[in-house]
């Protein structure tokens, strides 16, 4: 059995099947910390939403990428990605309250590309540190 995991083919497919499944828990809690339902607006051709949504989706993904590069076993790629999602996830509030003069979430849900932007490199952004600490 031993052999079995220690393809190649078996640890990219192991860890693709994870990294989707942490992608789509960490939408959801996205989505639940926000004012609006992403993928109704991003239906609705609200390019900040899909904006600030790609962003984040990126930002998960490079996490995680760092997380694989330098994990063995998918038990710790998985608890370093949710310790980088979480530091990812603190950054949004981080970014809602440097910003007190609007509401990030209402100007996203308006549809004002710039806030959408400006989230989308902050998440891009914050991932590559958080990736470079986890190296």
């Amino acid at each position: 059995m031993d052999q079995f995991w220690e393809n190649e083919y078996i640890q990219i497919a192991a860890y693709y099947s994870v990294v989707i499944l942490c992608m789509i828990v960490f939408l959801a809690i996205f989505e639940a910390v926000t004012k609006y339902k992403n993928w109704e607006e991003i239906k609705k051709g609200n390019v900040a939403v899909a904006m600030a949504t790609g962003g984040k989706i990126f930002g998960v993904a490079n996490i995680f990428r760092h997380t694989i590069e330098h994990n063995s076993s998918v038990l710790n790629m998985v608890g370093w990605g949710v310790y980088g999602f979480v530091l990812l996830l603190a950054g949004y509030f981080i970014f809602e309250f440097l910003t007190p003069k609007f509401k990030i979430d209402d100007e996203i849900q308006n549809d004002n590309r710039a806030v959408g932007l400006i989230s989308m490199i902050i998440s891009i952004g914050l991932s590559y540190v958080i990736g470079a600490g986890i190296s």
